[in-house]
């Protein structure tokens, strides 16, 4: 189903769960894909996405087309991810040098991931990325999103995501080559 015909379901009386099991059906798996490049552990991606669906049944209703729906749910996938780390980071205050230590660590005995040593490297690196850098690297790099839609997740200017993407890419490369 196409956003246009998704929405005029959702419009329809009684209609409304099917149009959003519609989304989820669409929507779920990109959404769920990026928010684990971001957060990296099944679990919180899994409570993200789940947060994620939820703001966006309630917040269907207002949703005015002005942008594709996996680009509405991008910024409230976007939005909800920078939250869970910054809520994170005031529970845990740990140092950025002890999250790339633990990260490896948890990679390596996370059932559920499957890369290489070079794929767990890239991950840990991306870690160390400051948050918005690294949406911008996982939006551009993984999901090869084009600038224009980056801006709208994340309401900033192409200009400045450039500029992100170059450092974040220069951070990881000098991560991986050992470079500091």
């Amino acid at each position: 189903m196409t956003d246009q015909e998704i929405l005029a379901l959702f419009k329809q009386p009684g209609k409304g769960e099917i149009a959003f099991r519609e989304i989820l059906k669409q929507f779920q798996k990109p959404i769920y894909y990026y928010i684990r490049r971001m957060l990296l552990d099944h679990d919180d991606a899994d409570d993200v996405t789940q947060n994620t669906f939820i703001k966006a049944w309630k917040g269907l209703a207002d949703f005015r087309g002005e942008s594709k729906l996996s680009t509405w749910l991008h910024r409230i996938a976007y939005y909800e991810s920078l939250n869970f780390i910054e809520s994170k980071k005031r529970v845990h205050k740990v140092a950025l040098d002890d999250v790339a230590n633990n990260l490896g660590k948890s990679l390596q005995e996370d059932t559920l991931y499957s890369g290489d040593e070079i794929q767990q490297k890239l991950q840990v690196a991306m870690a160390l990325l400051p948050e918005k850098q690294k949406a911008v690297f996982v939006m551009k790099y993984y999901e090869e999103k084009k600038y224009e839609e980056i801006a709208e997740i994340t309401g900033t200017s192409v200009g400045a995501l450039k500029a992100s993407f170059h450092h974040a890419v220069s951070k990881i490369e000098k991560y991986l080559t050992g470079n500091p």
